[in-house]
């Protein structure tokens, strides 16, 4: 990718340090850069900040060690406490859970509480292992983490979107702090259905804290997180200190 920003280079973005995928029990590391910072060339000044969630994590668990990456099975499995937290509060009757979709790749994003419309990538590892984000040029786009589940799958179906660009200002997910529990978010498919899900809780976790478990490990429901970059941003490294995540649970 070519930039006169040098910092958006390797993961795409305004970061101190790529994703990188590590392994089988959940595996990338996006505690080490997030989603969604975008170049920050020839910026004197902080950006505003983005709207921040009202839930502030404090800690998570410790990065796992590296191991094989899971393929397009990942994602199934029993579920933590902490991952039963993020996820059942969209459906107070089990019962009423809709069955899940057979694997298809997403094509859009609807999230009508923040007013987003977007063409969704897929994205995968680049040749060193880390995470692939869309291209600075394409930052309101949002991208699919493809190695995991598709939405509307079982499983943590996940979607990673920029913030903001220096380039164009607020990107994709800007106001991804800004949802609420109960909203909800569409994810058209390449099958022509849609799967609908409902926001559970929106946190926002410090980088070197980052839920990796929760994020990108197994879950035994249709479930899905999308990921940006939010707090205070850090005009040294040029990039945010933060990751906020909007948890959700298919509901339709």
């Amino acid at each position: 990718m070519t930039s006169s920003d040098q910092t958006a280079t390797r993961a795409g973005g305004r970061h101190g340090r790529p994703w990188r995928a590590a392994g089988a029990a959940v595996v990338v590391l996006l505690a080490m850069v997030g989603a969604g910072m975008i170049g920050a060339s020839f910026r004197t000044v902080p950006p505003p900040q983005p709207p921040q969630p009202l839930a502030q994590a404090g800690t998570a668990d410790p990065i796992p060690t590296s191991a094989a990456l899971p393929g397009p099975s990942y994602g199934t499995g029993p579920m933590t406490a902490d991952q039963a937290s993020a996820d059942d509060t969209a459906l107070p009757d089990p019962d009423l859970a809709p069955a899940a979709l057979p694997r298809s790749a997403p094509t859009a994003i609807a999230i009508p509480r923040i007013g987003v419309h977007a063409e969704i990538m897929s994205l995968g590892l680049n040749a060193d292992g880390t995470v692939q984000v869309p291209p600075l040029e394409q930052a309101m786009k949002a991208g699919w983490y493809s190695r995991g589940a598709s939405p509307g799958e079982v499983g943590n179906a996940v979607i990673v979107g920029h913030v903001d660009s220096a380039k164009i200002g607020p990107a994709v997910f800007y106001s991804l702090g800004s949802l609420k529990p109960g909203d909800t978010i569409s994810v058209a498919r390449e099958d022509r259905s849609t799967a609908t899900f409902t926001v559970n809780e929106v946190k926002s976790y410090p980088k070197t804290a980052f839920p990796t478990e929760l994020v990108y490990g197994p879950s035994n429901r249709p479930s899905l997180r999308v990921v940006t970059c939010g707090g205070q941003f850090d005009q040294n490294s040029r990039s945010y200190l933060n990751n906020v995540i909007a948890f959700a649970t298919m509901t339709q």
